[in-house]
């Protein structure tokens, strides 16, 4: 059997074996843009991992191959002392499971290839950043260590001053490895095969964590598929200055307008922004700071929405003025933006007024009477962040997802972080919405509420989290949780207290649709389809 698959055009495998990641990248490759080499191992060997407990027969054999031709594509070398081959070890479902596995960037960085790299480059910095990421990565996922605690020894993200950044970068370098010795019982090898060996490991069994089990109960994504494990080629938006990471959406999540959506940090790498750790731009500063980079993005997001026909959003990093697409998912939208997307999509000709009715659902119409907070009543505001999902929420403040999950049991919660992770995915399923301190519209809190249909409010900037003291801080004013507050998660507001909440009125989208829906006169299964879309919407007018 084989386990392993080249990331290539050619390749005919389907996503329930390449994972819906794998599989995207491959797509990505047929339409000509510009792909990180890389292979798959497949949800086989997942499946065969968790069973077994150990990796497959053959696997290792295979790897190695894999690693071989990936030297030859790049002309550098996994662990080598010389032009060294760092990779990224990323987790793909079948089922896009956003944030619930393990990924572990920069593999291969070993004490020696970090300073070929350095030599390199002529950047010890970059070298350092890119250590200390790895390390800090690898304990998370391969050694269980709490993100938390590996932040706070290795301190914020690398900034650009040279000479004291270098002794900083050096220092938390070691602090991170004495906090892996101390909790790990040893240290990470410094042997880049053994590493990717171990992180394989780790996310295949990170198929099986409680918080990924959740995500899977909830979603109804059947709990055998496995996941499949990419390996690609670094590239890396810590470069220079001319380097970044972001994510974007061809269309606007919460809306559905056709206009470019996203976030944008220059300097970094993907978990800075997937984890609401970091203070993002917005997308449309691309164009003013890397043009090239912005009307690469613009061309790839218009050939994805051509060819699968639908909405897409996309991962992706510039390193030294060079794009590079790392993701591509489609559709997801939620409510009026659904329903917004549909329509305009058979308005231009790309799908037919049918297949726009079929990709509406009851709970989109259900959702797309998005309510939002009375603005016109006298409020208590307590914060304002970024709208990440639209529709309000009312509960009690709770500060931890442990929290959450146990105060649900007595009435609606609002989850208040910092910035969640997938680690909070417990308290996310049980509370009514989410607010964070940090992080932007893609961050983790935003893309799981999302899929979740909780209305969420991010990037919260002047609110404080105080988990030992069980409390929240903006404005000068402190709260005990329990606090009841409603959240809007369309215009942002946090409110203390129960405010009182308007309808959103039917827009020109639905009642299109709902025309053509009642235009309909095709076979059975149309009939049936737009029947369905009337007595939902019939239902919610009554309600």
């Amino acid at each position: 059997m084989t386990w392993i698959h080249p990331l290539s055009a050619e390749v005919e495998e389907t996503a329930s074996v390449l994972g819906g990641k794998g599989h995207g990248l491959v797509v990505l490759r047929r339409l000509g843009l510009p792909v990180p080499p890389g292979f798959v191992i497949g949800t086989g060997a997942c499946r065969a991992f968790l069973r077994d407990g150990r990796l497959p027969d053959g696997l290792d054999a295979e790897l190695a191959a894999a690693v071989s031709d990936l030297e030859a594509a790049t002309r550098r070398r996994l662990g080598g002392p010389e032009r060294p081959l760092a990779v990224s070890v990323r987790s793909g479902g079948s089922v896009s499971m956003p944030g619930m596995m393990s990924t572990i960037l920069n593999l291969g960085l070993t004490a020696e290839t970090t300073a070929a790299l350095a030599a390199e480059t002529g950047d010890p910095r970059f070298a350092l950043d890119s250590r200390l990421r790895f390390l800090s990565g690898f304990a998370s996922a391969v050694f269980g260590l709490d993100p938390e605690s590996l932040e706070a020894v290795a301190g914020e993200p690398a900034g650009r001053d040279a000479g004291s950044e270098e002794t900083r970068l050096a220092d938390a370098i070691r602090g991170v490895q004495s906090l892996i010795r101390g909790r790990a019982g040893g240290p990470v090898p410094d042997d880049a095969t053994r590493q990717l060996e171990l992180a394989v490991r780790a996310v295949f069994s990170s198929w099986d964590t409680p918080r990924a089990k959740t995500y899977r109960e909830l979603h109804d994504i059947p709990h055998e598929l496995g996941t499949a494990v990419t390996v690609q080629a670094m590239v890396f938006g810590n470069r220079d200055g001319h380097s970044g990471t972001g994510v974007a959406f061809s269309r606007d999540p919460n809306t559905g307008e056709n206009v470019p959506f996203g976030e944008v940090l220059f300097g970094r790498q993907g978990e800075d922004v997937v984890s609401g750790r970091s203070l993002t731009r917005p997308l449309p500063e691309l164009a003013e700071r890397e043009p090239t980079v912005w009307a690469g993005l613009l061309d790839a997001m218009k050939r994805i929405e051509e060819h699968y026909r639908d909405a897409c959003h996309v991962e992706f990093t510039f390193e030294a003025g060079r794009l590079w697409v790392l993701q591509v998912r489609t559709g997801g939208l939620v409510g009026r933006a659904a329903v917004r997307v549909a329509v305009d999509l058979a308005g231009e000709g790309v799908i037919g007024r049918r297949e726009a009715l079929l990709r509406v659902s009851p709970r989109h119409l259900q959702s797309a009477r998005t309510p939002r907070i009375e603005t016109a009543d006298p409020i208590d505001l307590l914060t304002r962040g970024l709208g990440a999902c639209p529709g309000v929420a009312v509960g009690r403040v709770a500060t931890t997802a442990d929290k959450a999950a146990r105060m649900a049991a007595g009435g609606p919660v609002i989850l208040v972080r910092p910035q969640t992770s997938p680690l909070d995915m417990h308290g996310l399923a049980a509370a009514a919405g989410v607010v964070t301190a940090r992080g932007g519209p893609t961050s983790h809190a935003a893309v799981v509420a999302r899929a979740m249909g909780k209305p969420a409010v991010v990037g919260a900037t002047d609110l404080t989290v105080d988990v030992a003291a069980a409390s929240v801080r903006a404005g000068g004013r402190t709260f005990p949780e329990g606090t009841l507050i409603t959240i809007d998660g369309t215009g942002g507001e946090v409110v203390v207290g129960g405010a009182r909440i308007a309808t959103a009125t039917t827009d020109s989208h639905l009642h299109r649709l709902l025309e053509w829906a009642d235009e309909v006169s095709g076979g059975d299964s149309d009939r049936d389809e737009a029947e369905r879309l009337m007595a939902a919407h019939a239902v919610l007018l009554n309600a």
